[in-house]
């Protein structure tokens, strides 16, 4: 809790994964910040239902702010992985052309892969895939091959974030849904659920509620429109039968069904992308489940002989917009972080960047600190963060994570 006289030069919105590397970011440099999350849990929103793969960006829109922010991203998610010890898995994926169609767009998706900086991206033959994917179905034409697609521990990623911010003297608070605010000479004064938060700036990182908490500054630049996303889950038996990625050939709207290994050993198939109104139910459909597992089997044919152990749901909060929507009021001290769909925890790292160049128009002054050795980083067990993510919590605990519905929260 903010005492009652406590003024921050930032108070960033919203506990996600972007959030939470926008607060370590700014809390590097030396601002003193606050983050409200307003669910019981940081990770508690759209983070907690992602794939838990990170994306190099290969079919982003070409001159787009997300291609811009992933291209950061990929100079800096390696090197932070390693040196603060997050579960990471350079896997490589396959983008799998099924039938004559997508075979044809193959050579297409290899010059757009090119275009967004991706070079190593290259066609592979059937023959050549089925060398390195054994187990995959023999209907496989062929593929693209992207190397640098990746596993990770989507839940350690963020609350490393936030441990960090908290050692650089940063504040979080969780249980703190802001509810209004005010510009007063050249503060924000928030109204929120554990009392009113002084700051000099805001950041909206709310997500699912991005729109909703644009209200306070003025009319949202857009809309969230919620897509559920489904996973099933199979025992740890089949981590065997694969080793990449499996993606097919991506539509307009989405990457498609994944086929994919988790960093911890299962196997995943996911996620669907179901839009809907609710910006909660992230409820299972058992109908939808027995498809993505029917789906999986024949990408995987050797999957049929291991039981699917659980499920999961998120949702993402997709726009109106193919791009992120980032913007800088200078003049009123707020910053817009919305539309982070399915590719905020492959960029977080590079949209934090992005959020920290507009802090000279908005009349921040930084200061050069000393990052927190690795060494010296409290662990997230310090700070009894509960693990909120079904991937890490399987990790973890285990089947007994996991009921015939779906996630159980411990």
């Amino acid at each position: 809790m903010a005492e009652d006289d406590e003024k921050f030069d930032v108070a960033v919105v919203g506990g996600g994964v972007v959030g939470c590397a926008v607060l370590r970011e700014l809390s590097s440099l030396g601002l003193h910040c606050v983050l409200c999350e307003k669910g019981e849990n940081l990770v508690c929103g759209a983070s907690s239902g992602n794939s838990g793969t990170l994306h190099t960006g290969f079919d982003a829109p070409l001159d787009s702010l997300e291609l811009r922010c992933l291209q950061r991203a990929r100079s800096l998610n390696e090197n932070f992985f390693m040196e603060y010890n997050i579960p990471y898995r350079r896997s490589g994926g396959f983008i799998v052309a099924w039938n004559e169609s997508d075979l044809k767009t193959l050579p297409e998706l290899v010059e757009k892969a090119h275009k967004t900086g991706v070079t190593d991206a290259r066609q592979l033959t059937a023959s050549e895939l089925l060398q390195r994917e054994p187990n995959l179905s023999s209907k496989a034409l062929g593929a693209v091959f992207v190397p640098g697609e990746s596993l990770v521990d989507p839940w350690k990623i963020p609350i490393t974030l936030a441990n960090l911010a908290l050692a650089q003297g940063a504040m979080i608070l969780t249980s703190c849904h802001v509810t209004g605010g005010k510009m007063q000479g050249n503060d924000w004064h928030l109204s929120t659920s554990k009392g009113p938060i002084i700051a000099k700036v805001v950041v909206n990182c709310a997500g699912l509620y991005g729109d909703e908490l644009e209200s306070i500054h003025g009319k949202s630049p857009f809309t969230i429109k919620p897509r559920k996303g489904q996973y099933a889950v199979f025992d740890k038996s089949a981590g065997h039968l694969l080793n990449s990625i499996i993606f097919p050939v991506p539509t307009p709207k989405t990457k498609g069904i994944l086929v994919f290994p988790t960093i911890y050993g299962n196997i995943v198939v996911g996620p669907t992308a179901e839009d809907q109104l609710d910006r909660t139910n992230a409820e299972i459909d058992d109908t939808v489940i027995e498809s993505l597992v029917n789906f999986a089997h024949t990408v995987v044919p050797s999957l049929r002989d291991h039981a699917v152990i659980g499920t999961y749901a998120g949702l993402r909060p997709a726009t109106e917009f193919k791009d992120y929507c980032i913007d800088c009021d200078s003049q009123k001290g707020w910053v817009t972080v919305g539309g982070i769909r399915s590719t905020g925890l492959s960029s977080c790292l590079g949209i934090a960047k992005h959020v920290a160049s507009f802090l000279p128009s908005l009349g921040l002054q930084t200061s050069d600190t000393t990052l927190t050795p690795a060494g010296m980083l409290a662990t997230a067990a310090d700070h009894n963060w509960t693990v909120t993510h079904p991937i890490t919590k399987f990790g973890i605990f285990g089947k007994d994570s996991f009921s015939k519905k779906g996630f159980l929260k411990q």
